[in-house]
């Protein structure tokens, strides 16, 4: 150490350490394939902690000195920079570490800071107290790996099967550790190392905290020897040691001490097997194949000194310290010798193998059975090893075998001493001194042996030599019924010596014999040998009745004396009321009687415990009856001690349910306990007596354990409803009422001799509890209140037992607070950590208190439910109400915590650690009660910290493993690992369910929230920092984290599916609840970076758990998908973009070198990836690969196959036993099912039914498969569904939420492109399942609303039209490869799926608004260009993928079109709209008219034209102030659209007539129905979602119109039927017409109607429409002509409203009312006002034109007069209502026309000008300033400050839209102000024409006659008479003077000036001849001027 010192802060003494047992226990114990390159690596490192075992780095001045300066100075820490300044503190401890341990100083400097590191895993210990903890545990890792290494090893006795390399490996290194002198380190390091020095040595320093730390040191040290010792004997095991070596192990044997039981401790008993194994040649005589390798490898046979040395230290006379241990290591070294003697190879060793009979003297006469017996199976580890039992059975076996002259020896001594017995008895003498037992003493080690059994081995069977071939197939010899082959000689010796010892057996042998056969009878094949045995042994029937008897041992000889004794003892039967009952004489029973009977009483149950023949053949058997005489004889005054033997026996009898039910109905006969009170009885009788006065005053209650275990077998196998019936109440209560009253209320106040007995009481009771709980199910039948009648009188019948135990557990009963105290008592006596006599009783009695508990709670529900619908008076509380009193111990309400205190102990109790959490879980469904749990939890401070670290210990553990449940788990570790794993589960349950709940509640403390404060101001941090303790969301990330940094991925995801995706889950709900979200992210991305890590892993693919995979993923992308949202919100760019490019990227991410790989090959990657970069493979994006994980084919279950249910009676039974789970899938419950099932075959009657139940059966076990079966399919789709449900979810929020320039446009378009096909290609296939397709269309349409988006936006993006040769990133042919497959999609969805194909049109309607051309500035220079010009241009992109998007769809025929068209006409509302948008869409862009075509022959067309009627019902119901749902209204609106659509080609609107729509919009009343404007002002929704009802009047009202309009535009001039129907709709509907355009609000939508309606009117006005109505009679038509006229008349009158002076003040108005949305509002409001007076001069026009083609015979519309409206001038005084009424009536004048005709002119260069303004705007649009921007784009931005948060793209974008939009609006209105222009005139001149050229004036003095007759003349030649009515009356009325003309020519002149002339001629240069060649205005101007010079004629 002579370079500068680093300290390490994993300590070497620890973290090294821990790191090479790690990788040891990898490679042997785990079998992880890759670690044997790294043990190999390990072990070089290690090699010196091995050699020199356990030694300590020496202190040194150097270091002291170094660690002195850290204050100051400082020091380095290896793997940071700089050094370090420590604290004086922390090195005053480092010095006492460094003294304690005698290890160097910077060697315990490390330690204490990783202790500081470690000490959140340590809650409540200091640094230092870890650093304890930390240094053995370092040893421990040592020694365990030596340990590990060592039993790797191929050898003699056992075998790893690892792979040859790795045993090669270990083999090497073992056996060079070996050659360096292992064994005598290990010797020398096992004496050194105790406890109990150690321990003094901490308690000086303070080196010992509170008990559990205590315990954990205590264990860690005892581990470390027991490890070193258990090195030995493996080494041991496998292949011997060398003389010298042996010789130390001998010697280290003989100084060992026993414990004060005078068993040996566990290290002894390693190192005492250690040399046995060193002495065992056994193993020659089994032949395995490399038997002689192992010959030349054992000294034994090849090396004479070995023989020798060891020879004359065993033959030494020098006394061990334990003599036994002496005789044992003889015996063994004797059968050694014999061995040898007779092998080939033993020859040489003549001199020592003589000595084997003297060394089995000597071993016999040091007591070596005895000590077999009390040392060494008298220790408790003895039992868990497999390999000692073994041994010890070839000791013994081979002590019979091979030393039968010995037995023979040690048989005739028990003979004679016997005798000698026998003679001191019969003379009363001293027994002689000189008695030897050792025959006694092995017949009861062998009794004691093999009564033990823990590995299922059954060596006993070696004793047994089958004399019959047994009808037993399972058992060895007979296979078939073959001819026995001969057993091996052992067995045949082993045999004789049972069957000799049992012939002419002297009295004193025979309690041991008895116990070596009940040992021998340990086994299912074992314990039929020995029944046979005894039953042969009997003699014959014949023989008996002359008085000789059998042999002494058999069925007969005990039996016969059974009944003896049961006959003299019945004589003796005391009265019951005598006084002498309390002391009966006791002349019956001898104590050796007491203790033969004892022991065979022992033999009998353990062979019917075994073995059910033999139960049922004793049963059976009609002399002997032992049922019978046994209850008999419990009746009789007999010694407790052998009462309950007699019940021991009898529960043994019980375990065959057919005994059991008459065991019963005996039992109760009997009267043991006694049920019934004889009239006159003073006292009780039976067992109650016996407790409570023999029992009691002895302190001992061997028969009351006794009673509880009968009942509890019994109770097993049911109890009968008629127990006891016609003698009292039936039932099993009075026995109920016994164990709760007697023996469990008061076990707590009884005394007790042996300490231990108090819990076994209390545990055998609450047994038979638990399981009458468990087998209750509440019937309803239970709440009635049934009576039975006994001996007359009517008395309540009894309730199922457990019922009454629900009652007592769901009140404050006496039974519940002994649970809830004994719970209290069970946590505190497991808190001193300290064993205790009756620990394990303790502990079982706990488990069964809380296994009462959960039973409770979760039957408590139905219980509670079924007791409120019968309505009984019971009175019950639930049971978490209940918890919460208070405990009369404490004084405080602490139930629920001592229950959670038990998960503190889940390292030493998994089980009760396991219901505990069963307990908290069910606790924690009900809300009120977490608050209240909070309180609790956190009221003291030290519990608090003690379960949380409960909580986390039980995350945390290491041992816990994922395992299907199965009920012959004989495994225990498993079966602990699968508890441990399903406490796991529980906890997070736990956590889930508390989460859903409002705060504080348990979870969030455990999680390590804030309860105190809002939850959303909590800082998590990691453990240890700021104090923060480790809480459940640490361990939670912890067993999440494990395994990421590797390329396997998380190791929890592969081992414990289930487990990872609760995990998942709870980090989920943490994510997505408001109050925790923040801190848990914040958490996650910063110190974890959680999402990144687990993301890039994707997807997890568990083949044989898929479920449980995809519901990992589904959690962990809901997680990212919030993650990304929130950082997108935030513009936390960074990390977005991580995760965007994790997900979407499909370049290959360089992988992280962090399993084992070296920087070197990184390196050489990125050389090669230079070389070759253009081969660099792309990988699949990570989203893709994922939704390739979700596998969309279902395999469903097939149909039942039932031959005896009946089908349809069976589904309906299933779906009633269906119910909801927590995950919320519908499962069956299959447990009910199968009681359903059972009961009804239970139920049938009859023989043919009993013959028939196997099949039955069978059925039932099939129907219970599918059942079990489709509640799998079930949830395979359910997680199915989720995966897809969050991949969606995270698809959308990566394309939505995140910043859009995250993901450029063109990779956009890519990945969706991807996403896309990928998603059809799975949705296609053909075993997709249908449950999956609403999400997959859902997502398409998202996908494909983004793709249009993408599209257009790139478009805009890109300058001008020129750009559009690609069109876009994506390829056309991808494109038309989406719409395939989208076309494919809903066609493969068919009749069904209407829902989900309102998405897939949705996406189509998205996808043909990629090829819709986007709105372009209108510049007035195109018309230019000539027209062959125009035909000749290339395709655009935009035509040419329209065009091919339409061949596509075409070719899919009239399939397609079936589907669209039905979806169009019924259905659901949302997809009925979308498909009529569809069809709309494709109308649009079908120049083929093949759609049009099959819509018009297949008569869709004439039923949505039908349909109109059944809408007007619903429409008028929306005109109600309040109105229903507005679907109709879109529905409408959708179909009127489609009707447009279709009316805008001539073929198609001649279709729409021949249908007949017009006739049905006449019919149609909800027009007539115009909502009253003022009165519904008031009914406005405040959301302003549902409009008022005049706005959806308007929605009716105006697509009617347009249809019409586009209708009469469609059918053109020459088609009149058109405009005679649309008439007829104008005429039925005149009243709302004449309303509509007498209106006196002019509002925008007001505005919208007149410009439809005038337009509508205009183009009606046809030649000879009227005589096209058919033949109407006269009066008819001349209604109809009123109407016309009328309707004219209010045309022109509008005319003046808006030409004229109200123009101005609307605009106004607009503005005044929505000042927001000015600028757009007043531009649409120029449009149609111009629009209305643009269709009202067209309607002139048409009339002058229709009336004549010369101006003397027109109609006059205009009256002679020039003068202008007033109000020009700002008078407004025409405008006041009083003059509003004549303006209707005057006709107006042509001033009117003149006037319209200047303000056009002036307008029209006002909008040129701003047009060619905005253009020039549009073309620099990069220079305009940025304020301009902003103000561009306000419009279109909604919310204040909207238009600071866009990015400066989409500004210039929304600049852009806003310029076209009001460039293409001046265009507009340009046209209509030429348009106006020109009519004006047109009208102007045919009426200057008239009057100043026809006119014939008329002077006052001319008849009226005149005119009139001219007026009727005029009307005789129109065509269309009503038309000029109104203009001959209104001049007929005001007669036109000369003078009139005269003025009317005047005012003319002056107002037609010169001025107003340039600026005419001057639009036609600027716009007219642009459009068209004719130069109209300059002629008309001309005519007009013309006539206006013209001279008076």
């Amino acid at each position: 150490m002579a370079a500068p010192m680093a300290v390490n802060s994993g300590a070497s003494l620890w973290g090294p350490l821990k790191e090479l047992w790690e990788t040891v226990d990898g490679a042997i114990l785990r079998r992880q394939a890759e670690t044997v390159h790294l043990l190999d690596l390990q072990l070089k490192k290690h090699k010196p902690h091995f050699l020199s075992l356990f030694k300590n780095p020496p202190k040194s001045a150097e270091q002291r000195e170094k660690v002195r300066k850290a204050s100051t100075e400082g020091i380095a820490i290896q793997g940071q920079q700089g050094s370090r300044l420590l604290p004086e503190q922390l090195l005053t401890e480092a010095f006492i570490l460094s003294d304690l341990f005698d290890i160097g100083e910077l060697a315990a400097l490390e330690l204490l800071l990783a202790g500081e590191q470690q000490q959140p895993h340590f809650p409540g210990l200091t640094r230092g107290l870890v650093a304890v903890l930390l240094y053995w545990d370092g040893k421990l890792c040592v020694a365990n790996s030596l340990r590990t290494l060592i039993q790797s090893r191929h050898g003699k006795t056992f075998t790893l099967d690892l792979s040859g390399e790795l045993v090669a490996l270990t083999s090497r290194f073992t056996d060079e550790l070996m050659g360096q002198g292992l064994t005598k380190r290990i010797l020398t390091l096992v004496s050194e190392i105790s406890a109990t020095r150690e321990f003094e040595r901490l308690q000086k320093e303070r080196g010992l905290g509170n008990e559990k730390h205590r315990k954990e040191v205590s264990d860690l040290i005892k581990e470390c020897r027991q490890a070193l010792a258990d090195s030995l004997f493996s080494w041991t095991c496998q292949s011997p040691l060398t003389k010298d070596d042996t010789l130390a192990l001998i010697g280290h044997l003989e100084t060992v001490t026993a414990q004060a039981d005078g068993s040996l401790d566990s290290v002894s008993l390693a190192l005492v097997m250690a040399l046995l194994y060193c002495l065992d040649v056994s193993f020659i005589e089994q032949g395995t194949e490399d038997r002689d390798d192992l010959l030349q490898a054992l000294p034994l046979l090849t090396e004479r000194q070995y023989v020798s040395a060891v020879h004359s230290r065993l033959m030494d006379g020098q006394p061990w310290r334990l003599p036994g241990l002496q005789a044992v290591c003889r015996l063994a070294w004797a059968l050694a010798l014999r061995v040898l003697s007779q092998l080939p190879q033993g020859s040489g060793l003549v001199e020592f193998t003589e000595a084997d009979e003297a060394l089995a003297d000597q071993a016999l006469l040091g007591d070596v059975f005895l000590f077999m017996k009390e040392g060494i199976l008298g220790c408790d580890s003895f039992a868990q090893e497999e390999f000692y039992v073994r041994r010890l059975h070839s000791l013994i076996t081979d002590f019979l075998a091979l030393m039968p002259m010995k037995v023979k020896q040690l048989r005739n001594r028990a003979d004679e001493d016997a005798r000698l017995v026998h003679m001191s008895l019969q003379m009363d003498s001293e027994l002689p001194s000189s008695l030897r037992k050792d025959l006694d003493h092995l017949m009861v080690l062998i009794g004691e042996f093999y009564s033990k059994d823990p590995f299922g081995l059954e060596l006993g069977l070696e004793f047994w030599c089958p004399t019959e071939s047994l009808q037993h197939t399972s058992l060895q010899g007979s296979y078939l019924g073959m001819a026995l082959q001969r057993p091996p000689h052992k067995q045949v010796v082993l045999s004789k010596f049972v069957r000799q010892m049992g012939d002419l057996l002297p009295s004193t042998l025979y309690i041991p014999y008895l116990c070596m056969l009940k040992g021998l009878a340990n086994g299912p094949q074992c314990a039929h040998y020995c029944f046979s045995l005894l039953k042969t042994n009997g003699a014959t029937h014949s023989d008996n009745i002359q008085g000789a008897s059998g042999s002494p041992v058999s069925w007969e000889h005990f039996f016969h004396s059974l009944m003896l004794y049961h006959e003299n003892l019945r004589r003796d039967l005391p009265n019951p009321d005598s006084a002498h009952y309390r002391h009966p004489p006791l002349r019956g029973i001898t104590q050796r009687e007491l203790e033969g009977l004892t022991a065979f009483l022992q033999l009998l149950t353990s062979i019917i415990t075994w073995s059910e023949n033999a139960r049922l053949a004793l049963c059976e058997h009609p002399q002997w009856t032992p049922v019978v005489v046994m209850l008999g004889l419990l009746q009789c005054s007999v010694p407790p001690v052998l009462k309950a033997e007699l019940l021991h026996s009898l529960a043994a009898f019980g375990k065959s349910p057919e005994i059991a039910a008459s065991l019963w109905q005996s039992l109760e006969y009997t009267q043991i306990l006694q049920t019934v009170r004889a009239p006159g009885q003073r006292q009780a009788a039976g067992i109650e007596v016996e407790l409570n006065e023999i029992e009691s005053s002895c302190e001992e209650y061997p028969l009351t354990r006794a009673f509880c275990h009968l009942i509890s077998t019994l109770v097993e196998s049911g109890v009968p409803v008629n127990l006891g019936a016609g003698l009292r109440v039936p039932g099993f209560q009075p026995y109920l009422n016994f164990l709760r009253d007697a023996v469990f209320l008061p076990f707590p106040t009884r005394a007790y001799r042996r300490p231990a007995e108090k819990w076994e009481v209390a545990d055998s009771v609450l047994e038979v509890f638990h399981k009458l709980l468990r087998d209750y199910e509440p019937q309803p039948s239970d709440f009635i209140q049934e009576t039975v009648e006994l001996q007359g009188e009517q008395l309540p019948a009894h309730k199922p037992p457990g019922h009454s135990l629900m009652f007592h557990l769901l009140n404050d009963s006496p039974t519940l607070a002994l649970c809830l105290s004994l719970l209290e008592e069970g946590v505190r006596q497991l808190d001193t950590y300290a064993p205790f006599p009756g620990k394990k009783h303790l502990e079982s009695a706990v488990l069964h208190c809380l296994c009462l508990l959960d039973l409770a709670l979760q039957k408590e529900v139905v219980f509670m439910d079924l007791l409120r619908e019968s309505q009984a008076s019971l009175l019950v509380s639930p049971l978490e109400q209940l918890f919460q009193g208070v405990s009369p111990q404490t004084r405080r309400a602490d139930h629920i915590v001592n229950i959670g205190r038990y998960l503190y102990h889940s390292s030493s109790n998994p089980e009760a650690a396991f219901q505990s959490a069963k307990i908290l879980r069910r606790i924690s469904n009900y809300p009120n009660i977490q608050t209240r749990l909070v309180g609790d939890f956190t009221h003291d401070q030290a519990v608090s910290e003690k379960l949380m670290a409960g909580f986390v210990e039980c995350l945390d553990n290491e041992e816990a493993e994922e395992g299907a449940e199965r009920e012959d788990d004989v495994d225990r570790p498993k079966r602990v690992a699968r508890i441990r794993h399903e406490t796991q589960i529980h906890i997070l349950n736990l956590l889930i369910t508390s989460l859903e709940l409002k705060a504080p509640n348990l979870a969030l403390y455990l999680l390590g929230y804030e309860v105190k404060k809002p939850v959303s101001s909590t800082n998590l941090q990691d453990p240890g920092v700021l104090g923060c303790p480790r809480s459940c969301l640490h361990a939670i990330l912890s067993l999440l984290q494990r395994g990421t940094e590797k390329r396997s991925g998380p190791v929890l995801t592969q081992q414990a599916p289930h487990l990872a995706e609760l995990c998942y889950q709870v980090i989920y709900q943490l994510c997505a609840c408001p109050d925790t979200s923040g801190p848990t992210m914040r958490y996650l991305r910063t110190s974890q970076d959680f999402l990144f890590s687990h993301l890039q892993h994707l997807p997890f693919v568990l083949s044989e758990n898929q479920i449980a995979a995809l519901s990992q993923m589904s959690w962990l992308m809901k997680t990212a998908a919030i993650e990304l949202r929130v950082t997108s919100l935030n513009r936390q760019r960074s990390h977005t973009q991580r995760l965007v490019s994790l997900l979407l990227d499909d370049q290959p991410h360089p992988q992280h070198a962090a399993d084992g790989e070296s920087g070197m090959e990184e390196d050489t990657r990125s050389v090669s990836g230079f070389l070759h970069f253009e081969t660099v493979s792309k990988v699949r994006r990570k989203l893709l690969s994922v939704l390739d994980a979700i596998d969309f084919s279902q395999d469903m279950p097939e149909l039942l196959q039932l031959d005896f249910f009946e089908r349809t009676q069976i589904e309906q039974v299933i779906s009633n036993c269906e119910h909801v789970n927590e995950q919320g899938h519908t499962v069956c419950n299959v447990k009910l099912l199968h009681r359903v099932l059972v009961a009804e075959v239970n139920a049938l009657q009859g023989m043919a039914a009993i013959g028939q139940r196997p099949l039955l059966m069978e059925e039932v076990n099939s129907i219970l498969q599918q059942v079990v079966e489709r509640n799998r399919v079930r949830r395979s789709l359910s997680a199915k569904r989720h995966a897809l449900q969050s991949w969606r979810s995270l698809v959308e929020t990566l394309l939505t939420a995140c910043p859009a320039d995250l993901i450029p446009a063109d990779d956009r378009q890519l990945i969706i492109r991807d996403l896309l096909l990928d998603l059809f290609d799975k949705v296609l296939s053909d075993d997709a399942a249908g449950e999956l397709m609403p999400i997959v269309a859902g997502a398409v349409f998202t996908l494909t609303a983004q793709l249009s988006q993408s599209v257009l936006s790139e478009q805009q993006q890109a300058a001008g039209p020129e750009a559009s040769s690609g069109f876009a990133s994506i390829a056309n042919s991808a494109l038309h490869l989406i719409l395939r497959k989208l076309l494919d999609f809903i066609l493969c969805t068919g009749g069904g799926y209407q829902r989900l194909r309102a998405h897939l049109y949705g996406s189509l309607l998205y996808y043909l608004q990629i090829a819709q051309k986007p709105e372009e500035a209108e510049t007035l220079q195109t018309a230019g260009k000539a027209m062959w010009e125009r035909l000749t241009a290339p395709e655009d992109g935009f035509s040419k993928l329209q065009r091919e998007n339409l061949a596509i769809i075409e070719s899919y025929g009239k399939a397609l079109m079936e589907v669209v068209c039905r979806d169009a006409c019924d259905g659901h509302e949302i997809s009925r709209m979308l498909a009529l948008a569809v069809l709309d869409r494709i109308l649009s862009i079908d120049r083929q008219n093949q759609w049009l075509l099959y819509l018009c022959n297949s008569g869709y067309l004439r039923s949505l034209v039908e349909s109109l009627r059944q809408d007007d019902a619903a429409l008028q119901s929306l005109l109600a102030p309040q109105p229903p749902i507005l679907k109709p209204l879109y529905i409408y609106e959708s179909k009127m659209a489609l009707l447009t659509r279709v009316a805008k080609t001539g073929q198609g609107a001649v279709e729409l007539l021949r249908c007949g729509l017009v006739a049905q919009l006449t019919e149609c009343q909800v027009f007539d129905m115009v909502p009253d404007a003022d009165s519904h002002r008031m009914m406005r929704d405040p959301s302003g979602f549902i409009p008022s009802p005049i706005d959806r009047y308007r929605q009716i009202l105006l697509p009617t119109l347009r249809l019409l309009q586009v209708i009469l535009t469609s059918t053109s001039m020459n088609h009149q039927q058109g405009a005679a129907q649309v008439l007829q709709w104008l005429v039925v509907h005149a009243d709302t017409v004449q309303s509509l355009l007498r209106g006196q609000e002019l509002s925008m939508g007001a505005l919208k109607e007149l410009s439809l309606l005038t337009s509508i009117i205009s183009k009606t006005a046809l030649p000879g429409v009227l005589e096209m109505g058919g033949e109407i009679n006269s009066a008819a038509l001349i209604e109809f002509q009123g109407h016309i006229t009328r309707f004219q008349r209010l045309c022109l009158s509008l005319l003046g409203r808006l030409a004229g002076s109200e123009r101005e003040r609307l605009l106004k108005q607009a503005e005044i009312s929505s000042p927001g949305e000015s600028a757009e509002q007043r531009e649409e409001m120029e449009v149609a006002m111009m629009q209305v007076c643009t269709n009202i001069m067209e309607y002139c026009q048409s009339l002058l034109l229709q009336s004549s083609s010369q101006a003397q015979f027109s109609i006059c519309l205009f009256s002679p007069s020039a003068s202008e409206p007033a109000g020009r001038d700002g008078g407004r005084s025409d405008l006041s209502s009083s003059l509003q009424s004549i303006a209707h009536s005057r006709v107006p004048s042509l001033g009117l026309v003149l006037y319209l005709l200047k303000n056009s002119a002036a307008d029209f260069f006002r909008f040129h000008q701003s047009h060619r303004q905005s253009l020039g705007k549009l073309q620099s649009l990069d220079q305009l300033p940025p304020e301009e921007l902003k103000e561009l784009c306000q419009g279109l931005v909604s919310g204040p400050g909207g238009v600071e948060k866009i990015s400066s793209v989409q500004r210039s974008l929304l600049a852009k839209r806003r310029l076209v939009q009001f460039i293409n609006n001046r265009a507009k209105l340009l046209a209509l102000c030429s348009y106006v222009i020109e009519t004006c005139l047109f009208v102007l001149w045919r009426h200057l024409e008239y009057y100043l050229m026809h006119c014939a004036p008329s002077d006052p003095k001319d008849s009226l006659v005149t005119g009139a007759g001219l007026f009727r003349s005029r009307l005789t030649d129109e065509s269309f008479g009503g038309l000029h009515a109104s203009g001959g009356r209104g001049i007929g009325l005001s007669r036109v003077s000369q003078q009139d003309l005269d003025l009317l020519k005047g005012d003319m002149a002056a107002g037609f000036g010169e001025a107003l002339q340039r600026k005419l001629l001057e639009v036609e240069g600027l716009y007219s001849q642009v459009r068209s060649r004719y130069t109209f205005i300059q002629a008309l101007v001309r005519r007009i001027r013309g006539l206006l010079r013209q001279p008076k004629s």
